[in-house]
């Protein structure tokens, strides 16, 4: 039988699919509780999907309630390369205050699917579902095996998702292959991402020493409260150099703008000033092209009228492919300038920056891509914030970020809805997402027996 003539996806599988994950309101708080995430709810979901269909399935839950499900499809070829499927299932909270909807409603209306995950990243999940499904009712088995691998935790570092896998049972797995989030985003006219890499991860913890005092006599003092506030406006503004490579140039000659402003953005010393002209898409180009700075945790004192002698600032550091703890460090230091001696830096953990070579995956999803969009260039590009592609890459394997948006779903407006207010999809998107990795599956996979 021809790989083509199998089971064929119905994308609206994925719609309703999405909508229904949604509801499930996995919101992980990053807390290691049954309460945060959550994830059994839509293992349970997707056991309920599944019901009936030719696919193993194991249940691994290294907290209660913290579930992965591992759905497989066999393949008949044990030499045949394999393909993982990772989905994570969790989502970020979503305060009811500043949407204009129920985050978790799933509400579908005008084309439109509502909710917290419908971008990061249940839109992804609910088409590999679907796909996997459509998969493991062909009658004749693909070469290599097919994983979809529903995941918990991602949405605060994967200790109870694919980090656990990878310490405590990496067998469950194939990590040669693997697909997950954070791509199919236009840039310019024609060019979709594929994610290749991702910026590595060096969260510093600032401790600021000043003086203790009573409340009613500030004048004079040595107030750690407000160095802090000193501290962190300092390391938020500073304005660390821009670094260009060939991915960066891409990026640039994607977007279409005139040569002037091209040549602004391709040079390291005037790319800062050009920035704006790249518009919604501002934010994310910064970020692929700087180390990163974000000050979000600030604390000291705990007592009205005591003033505080110390005081603890948590910075979310984001590094370039290259860059290590003492090239941060010596940044940071700079940021501080003459309060650098005031703090002493802590380094919480570090991940460097990892990236995939093109091969052939990457080249099947290109076609697949270009199927659905005849117009569309593939564009390899860095996502900022991590995903659990880099499990794979650390055991040697090759991750990509994948999907299709329609046209007008450009990268600015993509990351402005990850964690952000009011977070939705098209059902377009659903269904080109939904044909394209079904190719993608078909073709890398191999014919059937």
């Amino acid at each position: 039988m021809s790989p083509h003539r199998r089971a064929t996806p119905d994308p609206q599988e994925t719609v309703d699919l999405l909508s229904a994950l949604i509801r499930n309101a996995c919101v992980n708080d990053g807390t290691p509780t049954p309460e945060s995430g959550g994830e059994a709810r839509t293992a349970d979901t997707l056991a309920d999907y599944f019901s009936g269909s030719a696919v193993e399935t194991e249940r691994v839950e290294p907290v209660p309630g913290r579930v992965t499900t591992l759905f497989r499809v066999p393949g008949h070829d044990p030499k045949a390369p394999a393909l993982t499927l990772l989905g994570h299932t969790d989502v970020v909270p979503a305060d009811p205050r500043t949407w204009s909807r129920d985050p978790f409603s799933g509400e579908v209306r005008d084309g439109i699917v509502w909710g917290r995950g419908a971008i990061d990243m249940l839109n992804l999940t609910s088409a590999m579902a679907v796909v996997t499904k459509a998969v493991s009712r062909t009658p004749h088995r693909l070469a290599g095996d097919l994983v979809f691998a529903a995941v918990a935790d991602e949405e605060a570092g994967s200790r109870y998702g694919v980090g656990w896998i990878a310490e405590h049972a990496p067998g469950l797995l194939p990590w040669d292959h693997a697909l997950t989030e954070s791509a199919g985003a236009r840039v310019g006219p024609r060019a979709v991402t594929v994610t290749v890499g991702e910026k590595g991860a060096f969260p510093r913890r600032l401790h600021v020493r000043g003086s203790s005092g009573h409340g009613s006599m500030p004048w004079g003092t040595d107030n750690a409260a407000l160095l802090a506030a000193e501290a962190a406006l300092r390391v938020a503004r500073h304005r660390t150099p821009a670094r260009t490579d060939e991915r960066w140039h891409d990026f640039v000659h994607a977007t279409g703008l005139p040569a002037d402003v091209t040549a602004g953005l391709l040079n390291p010393d005037t790319l800062d000033d050009h920035l704006v002209h790249l518009g919604d898409s501002a934010r994310f180009a910064h970020a692929l092209t700087h180390l990163t700075f974000a000050p979000t945790v600030l604390k000291s004192g705990d007592k009205l009228n005591v003033i505080p002698a110390t005081a603890v600032i948590e910075v979310d550091v984001r590094s370039l492919p290259g860059q290590d703890d003492d090239e941060i460090d010596a940044e940071l230091r700079t940021a501080l300038g003459d309060l650098a001696d005031r703090v002493e830096i802590e380094r919480l953990s570090r991940r460097t920056a990892s990236a995939s070579p093109a091969g052939r995956l990457y080249d099947v999803m290109g076609d697949a891509i270009r199927h659905q969009l005849p117009d569309a260039e593939i564009l390899p590009t860095l996502t900022a914030g991590g995903t659990d592609a880099r499990f794979v890459r650390d055991a040697g394997g090759v991750a990509y970020g994948f999907g299709v948006y329609a046209p007008g779903w450009d990268v600015g407006k993509t990351r402005r809805l990850f964690h952000g207010d009011d977070e939705h999809v098209d059902v377009e998107s659903l269904h080109l997402t939904t044909r394209a990795l079904d190719e993608v599956v078909r073709v890398f996979l191999g014919g059937a027996s």
